[in-house]
């Protein structure tokens, strides 16, 4: 017997909500973590890149960093000199690091894998772990310290509330990221715009402030690296948010929109902080930028604060995103996985709740802390970004194997040599240029304290990287990737 018409219409209409809905939360959660990103499902334009990076670095942390130079005695037109070519330094690594995003259609850190090797890079992933927890607990020290300030708002119940929010936008993944950084940077471009403009206008400096005869040399190298690191620490994952871009976006164009996008929001932001900290030196970041843009524009210091945490929140919850791809990739060196939503979600709570812990157990030492955190990273991330950009412009030439990428006895071997060999000298000749709170090197000591570690660091990773790989068929390697990845993309052409 046949089924009543309106049985069948309210089944066919039921069957189609439920393809809908099925439709919907695929396209709404990202499917793919650590695996790589098919030609098919490439998109966006490339001047996406500028928003990403410029609401990545518009925010309270980026102006926490550019109040180091202040507090260690120099003056605001040293200072704001050393922001900027800091940041300039900085951001030109960083952002030749976006461009192997679409060129491999991978994350950042599992590209670390040839130059290190399948279990080598848990090395270099260890590191950026630290960078995206400790990152994310500053973060939520400097909302706790924001949410205070504005509204006596207690820290403990602030900082898990602000983690829970970012980690809800870094869950649904890569489009809404985009999207939100877009709109943000709106926002926040209209509110940079207009404290500047004030600041122009009517803000009064001692003349000591801007005295170009009052250069130190400690204050200034200080700030200088602090700015550098900073932005190099965006290195370890700035391909995650390009991977998904098409292969045939150009070098030149990836480079330039993601360089301007983290240089403007980066030195800007940071100019900000140079000047608050110039006016009110006695207070707390959140504070002074409160106190700072209502000297200038009565008013004006909530908004402003409000706009620069909602910056801090979509930055956490990018520090959150990559945090779950190197949790991911450490996994899988131990034990090859196959990557999905849930796990993905797993290492999404694991990075918040770790993050969290520290937030909560380092209130109150946020200034002091921060400064000696960006100095460890500037350390520990200089080798790498020399080896990882050396082996793809210069070794490899961006010939690579998706395939034996995720191979953990493939082409590129479970321990490479000379990676691990490259980095350890690299770290190790420059602890005599150390300069932090707890150390200080015999080289740093006798310039009076003065940190140029990673001018060291830098040129001799790479110089070895590239000694180290004279023994290297290189034509047998490019031969292998090539033949390794046939048939991997049919989109593609045939090769990855």
């Amino acid at each position: 017997m046949a089924a009543p018409r309106s049985v069948s219409i309210f089944t066919g209409w039921s069957h189609k909500l439920r393809l809908m809905d099925a439709n919907f939360g695929e396209r709404l959660l990202e499917k793919r973590s650590i695996d790589y990103v098919p030609i098919a499902e490439r998109h966006g334009k490339v001047w996406h890149l500028w928003p990403v990076w410029f609401s990545g670095d518009a925010h309270l942390a980026t102006v926490a960093t550019g109040v180091v130079g202040i507090v260690l005695g120099g003056n605001l037109v040293w200072t704001a000199i050393a922001v900027v070519l800091g940041s300039a330094f900085g951001t030109f690594f960083m952002a030749f690091h976006s461009t192997q995003g679409p060129q491999l259609g991978l994350p950042q850190m599992i590209q670390s894998r040839p130059q290190f090797g399948y279990v080598g890079a848990l090395l270099v992933w260890g590191v950026a772990l630290i960078a995206y927890i400790g990152f994310n607990a500053f973060n939520q020290l400097l909302a706790a310290q924001t949410m205070r300030d504005l509204y006596g708002a207690d820290a403990t119940l602030t900082m898990p509330l602000f983690a829970l929010l970012a980690v809800a936008l870094a869950v649904i993944g890569y489009d809404l990221i985009h999207l939100a950084q877009r709109y943000v940077a709106y926002v926040l471009i209209a509110a940079l715009l207009v404290f500047t403009a004030a600041v122009l206008m009517k803000a009064h400096l001692s003349p000591d402030q801007t005295n170009f005869h009052a250069f130190k040399v400690v204050p200034f190298l200080a700030q200088f690296f602090a700015a550098a690191s900073y932005q190099i620490a965006w290195s370890i994952y700035v391909s995650d948010y390009s991977r998904y871009l098409p292969r045939n976006v150009g070098i030149a164009a990836s480079f330039w929109w993601t360089f301007l996008g983290a240089f403007v929001g980066g030195a800007w932001t940071m100019l900000v902080g140079t000047l608050a900290a110039a006016l009110f030196p006695q207070v707390e970041v959140a504070t002074a930028l409160r106190m700072a843009a209502d000297s200038v524009l009565p008013g004006f210091g909530k908004p402003l604060l409000l706009c620069s945490l909602l910056g801090l929140l979509t930055i956490t919850s990018l520090n959150f995103y990559g945090a779950s791809l190197t949790l991911l990739s450490v996994v899988d060196s131990v034990k090859p996985i196959k990557p999905t939503l849930a796990k993905r979600v797993l290492t999404l709570a694991f990075a918040t709740v770790s993050a969290c812990a520290l937030a909560l157990g380092s209130a109150g030492k946020f200034s002091a802390m921060f400064n000696e955190f960006l100095a460890v990273l500037l350390y520990l991330f200089t080798p790498w970004t020399a080896i990882n950009l050396v082996d793809f412009y210069v070794v490899r030439k961006g010939h690579y194997s998706v395939r034996e990428i995720f191979n953990p006895h493939g082409m590129y071997g479970r321990w490479s040599w000379r990676g691990l060999v490259a980095y350890v000298i690299g770290f190790v000749v420059m602890i005599p240029f150390f300069s932090t709170e707890h150390y200080l090197g015999p080289v740093a000591r006798a310039l009076g304290g003065a940190d140029i570690a990673m001018l060291v660091g830098l040129p001799v990773s790479a110089l070895i990287y590239i000694w180290a790989c004279r023994s290297m068929d290189l034509d047998e390697d490019r031969r292998r990737a090539y033949e390794a990845d046939i048939g991997l993309d049919p989109d593609a052409g045939g090769a990855g």
